[in-house]
């Protein structure tokens, strides 16, 4: 089969054939329909310090999917040939404390597809039934394509708890508007948000953002304060990863106010603990990935209820042959979410 492989440690993907996965017992092979292309994907295909200190080549690459199911294992019960899926890209090994305590996003042993095993930028991919996710059938392909970072981003406000209260995201990446989003329909009483990028920042305001804000700008923090009385936001949502973005949202936070981190800095960073954290009682959440499986019952019923409409943010649907083009749509800023379509793909 078909897929778009990390075959050497140096930038860029390349198409290449390998096999079509086997199948144990309990697993679902999947026939990829659309594939989402997320921002760690243009990390490895960029091949930056995280990059190589993570990935270990040759490796199809790809986490975001949905498809149909091809063939099943022996054991399979919950899903048959041709259902509509999707699935969790983060397999647990269920077994070790944390999987066994209800944390398993935080397991142990967790295994990344299309990190730390061959993932869905291919005709086919096998995935453990317990990852599998049916569909609604209510739900679009292309959304269905991107329930991994919208589970992201369901996860980080949720955490973080934002009903009545005012929020501040820090980078609006796809991952950033999809929070915007999910932080109105979880009863948000003001959204702010903060970017490089004024395009992203004028879909921001029609997603529902409040105020926007130029991350350049060096009055930003004064800004926010102003518009919150002077006490600052409830709640941080940092998804840019970016040093002085994390900075001025932990300064632009009010006493005793929470922060939900996701954002991945490339390079250790440095911070000022006592004054920013420490003396203001913030509450800090590291986010992981997605809460197994909470956060995929609470993504389907925003979706379905139509409470979260993707469609101003999946901006580009390209053929999957045209990769090279998707990723330098997102290294330049003009795409917010792009979709592969792998249809046809063999």
């Amino acid at each position: 089969m078909r897929a778009l492989c990390k075959t050497a440690p140096k930038a860029g993907f390349e198409i290449c054939d390998v096999p079509v996965p086997a199948l144990g017992p309990s697993d679902v092979l999947i026939r990829v329909e659309k594939a989402g292309i997320c921002g760690s994907d243009l990390h490895i295909f960029s091949w930056d310090k995280w990059a190589q200190s993570r990935i270990k080549p040759p490796l199809v690459m790809g986490h975001e999917f949905m498809g149909r199911v091809e063939a099943v294992g022996g054991s399979v019960r919950m899903v048959a040939p041709g259902d509509r899926v999707s699935a969790e890209g983060h397999i647990a090994d269920g077994t070790c404390f944390l999987c066994r305590t209800g944390q398993a996003h935080l397991c142990e042993n967790l295994k990344i597809i299309g990190v730390d095993r061959d993932g869905a930028f291919a005709a086919y991919i096998a995935m453990p039934e317990s990852n599998v996710w049916k569909l609604d059938a209510a739900i679009p392909d292309e959304f269905a394509a991107v329930f991994d970072p919208l589970g992201n981003a369901v996860h980080s406000v949720m955490a973080a708890g934002v009903s009545v209260k005012s929020v501040l995201i820090m980078g609006v990446g796809s991952i950033g508007l999809m929070a915007i989003l999910v932080a109105r329909a979880a009863g948000a009483s003001a959204v702010y948000a903060v970017d490089v990028n004024p395009a992203k920042l004028e879909l921001a305001k029609k997603l529902g953002a409040d105020q926007t804000f130029a991350a350049t700008d060096p009055q930003i923090v004064e800004k926010i304060l102003a518009a919150t009385r002077g006490e600052g936001v409830d709640v941080l949502l940092e998804m840019s990863g970016n040093p002085q973005a994390l900075d001025n949202g932990l300064r632009a936070v009010r006493k005793g106010g929470r922060a939900s981190l996701l954002g991945i800095p490339s390079e250790n960073i440095t911070i000022d603990l006592a004054d920013r954290i420490i003396f203001k009682g913030l509450t800090l959440l590291g986010i992981n990935g997605r809460r197994m499986f909470e956060t995929w019952y609470q993504t389907e019923e925003l979706v379905r209820s139509g409470r979260v409409d993707l469609k101003p943010i999946i901006t580009h649907v390209i053929p999957f042959e045209d990769f090279e083009r998707g990723f330098a749509l997102m290294r330049s800023g003009e795409a917010a979410k792009i979709v592969l379509d792998l249809k046809g793909t063999a």
